[in-house]
């Protein structure tokens, strides 16, 4: 009899991918939830082993004397890649990652348009003058190493970064207004080969701040196709997602055709109320790009306002040079005169926020550095304004020649009937573009967008659960496999067996996002267990204190010698 049902076992195994095995083999069992593999494929109720951070079997186990985590009635997910994630000074001051963890994030993706690294000394002194509430030393040079840092300081999620194009224009032109030279385009092509070498995922670009915004076409495709030689992705914040949308994906589909590299949108929106009617266009073009065989693919945050400065509110001509020739320009009265002008006329040329955002009464402020100007936060700009008796634009100037700052601002921009348009497409995964925060601390000294707490639990709570946008399966394919397949990651982003143990145990029908722009800081819930690399960091919801964050490295990565 025993002989039979060991054939019988092997057979079935041979069919199913399942497993029968010991129960020391494991370090860890999963038992009897059900499994979304990231596929997008129906789930099924199975148990999941882990042994040495990989998943060991995916069957019918035995546990034994293993630990053992019971998943009857719950969905069993790779872990989430966030694919814009500003988390880079949060980790240095806090790795639990709590915001995003407590969502099943296990995988950040860093470094839109700017980077950690590479840093000259100027750069450096830059970095900690800039420093807001988070205070922290800035002891790397490059890239690599500021990923090393976060890992040995330990973080609870993994992490991971594009190679900033602003960065490297920084490092080698500076904040200057002017195209490059011939010498220092290779320059800047061989920071781009070293960080791949490093490990970045490709090269990225941030197209409407100064001094990104000073990049040419020809500039962005010469770093674009480094990153593409490496395997890497080009990623990309358009020129513009408001009245020049499609021109700017025009231009960034040609880039991605003349670099011969994949390329991904960073957060793709059609802002400003006069623009949501081109969201039909801008799929148009790009299913027209991917039809011709361009691997284009974009992320998206689940909410209708972005967040970013008051940098996005004035033209990029006041900013060249840096931040001290911005606050310098803007003490200027004559130039002051032309900065409000400009903010408040259309057709400037430039993605005017301010304008976008069709009032001050949608533009809101959550962080300032000023201890002074700290209780403004949660207000509008029309609030302040009128409590300043000024203008909304001559109180935005104000604002930042005050706090020395671009000033945290959140600008209500977008509709949404497109953020559901854009959910139902096979090719857009999900990010924050916010830190990863915790509602205690350094990080109650500002507030936030509530998309920081809130973009994937919303995802799978009012969209998929509620309003039944894309089914489960679909959304947890978005969330896993389909980034961790367009960053060419190795054994991430799915349940298999081989693959690192990065999982995510929640509840679908109780999942849900609480942050709203009043009351931010509020942990989603819903999320029970999370393991990152095989380590349980999550557990019955609460973190378990565990930093067993990983580097994970793209494509290019050059093992270094020992």
């Amino acid at each position: 009899m025993r002989q039979i049902a060991l054939c019988l076992a092997v057979l079935i195994s041979v069919h199913t991918g399942w497993s029968w095995a010991h129960a020391e083999d494991y370090d860890v069992v999963i038992t009897g939830g059900r499994i979304y593999d990231g596929s997008g494929k129906t789930p099924y109720v199975a148990d999941i082993g882990i042994k040495d951070g990989r998943i060991a079997a995916i069957g019918q186990l035995q546990p034994g004397a293993a630990p053992v985590i019971r998943a009857q009635g719950l969905a069993v997910a790779p872990g989430f890649i966030n694919m814009l994630s500003w988390a880079t000074d949060c980790l240095l001051v806090d790795g639990r990652s709590q915001s995003d963890l407590r969502q099943g994030v296990t995988l950040e993706v860093m470094g839109e348009g700017e980077s950690m690294g590479p840093l000259s000394e100027a750069m450096k002194r830059d970095m900690v003058q800039a420093q807001g509430d988070l205070k922290f030393p800035v002891e790397w040079t490059t890239l690599g190493e500021y990923l090393d840092t976060l890992v040995q300081k330990g973080v609870s999620t993994n992490v991971a970064s594009f190679m900033g194009a602003t960065t490297a224009r920084v490092s080698v032109v500076g904040y200057a207004d002017r195209v490059a030279t011939a010498k220092e385009l290779e320059q800047m092509r061989e920071l781009v080969g070293t960080a791949m070498q490093e490990g970045a995922l490709g090269v990225s670009s941030a197209l409407i701040y100064a001094p990104g915004a000073y990049a040419r076409a020809d500039e962005l495709t010469a770093l674009a196709e480094v990153a593409g030689q490496y395997g890497g992705l080009y990623v990309s914040h358009l020129r513009s997602e408001g009245d020049h949308l499609l021109e700017a994906l025009d231009d960034f589909i040609a880039t991605a055709r003349k670099a011969n590299v994949a390329a991904e949108l960073y957060h793709m929106k059609a802002a400003g109320r006069a623009n949501w009617d081109k969201c039909d266009a801008m799929i148009q073009k790009i299913e027209k790009a991917r039809a011709a065989g361009l691997r284009i693919t974009a992320d998206m945050y689940t909410y209708t306002a972005a967040a970013t400065g008051l940098d996005a509110a004035m033209p990029p001509w006041v900013q060249e040079d840096g931040h001290r020739a911005w606050v310098t320009r803007l003490r200027d009265p004559a130039l002051r005169g032309r900065v409000v002008e400009e903010m408040t006329t259309p057709a400037g040329g430039w993605e005017n926020f301010y304008l976008l955002a069709g009032a001050p009464e949608n533009i809101l402020f959550v962080g300032f550095k000023n201890e002074k100007l700290k209780p403004l936060i949660g207000k509008t700009l029309a609030q302040v304004a009128a409590l300043r008796g000024k203008s909304p634009p001559e109180t935005a100037i104000d604002l930042v020649i005050e706090d020395d700052s671009r000033v945290n601002t959140v600008y209500f921009l977008m509709s949404e009937e497109n953020v559901k348009k854009q959910i139902k497409l096979p090719w857009v995964s999900f990010c924050s573009d916010a830190g990863s925060l915790a509602p205690e601390g350094v990080f109650l000294k500002s507030s936030t967008h509530p998309r920081a707490y809130g973009t994937f639990a919303r995802l799978l709570g009012k969209y998929v659960r509620d309003e039944k946008v894309i089914p489960l399966e679909e959304a947890i394919r978005r969330l896993s496999a389909l980034p961790a397949e367009n960053l060419k990651l190795d054994r991430r982003g799915k349940l298999e067996k081989g693959y690192w143990a990065d999982i995510v145990v929640f509840d679908p029908a109780t999942i849900s996002d609480h942050a709203t722009y009043e009351k931010p800081r509020q942990y989603a819930t819903g999320v029970i267990h999370v393991f990152v690399n095989g380590t349980q960091v999550l557990q019955d919801g609460e973190h378990t204190g565990a930093k067993p964050g990983q580097v994970v490295r793209g494509p290019g990565w050059k093992r270094p010698r020992s």
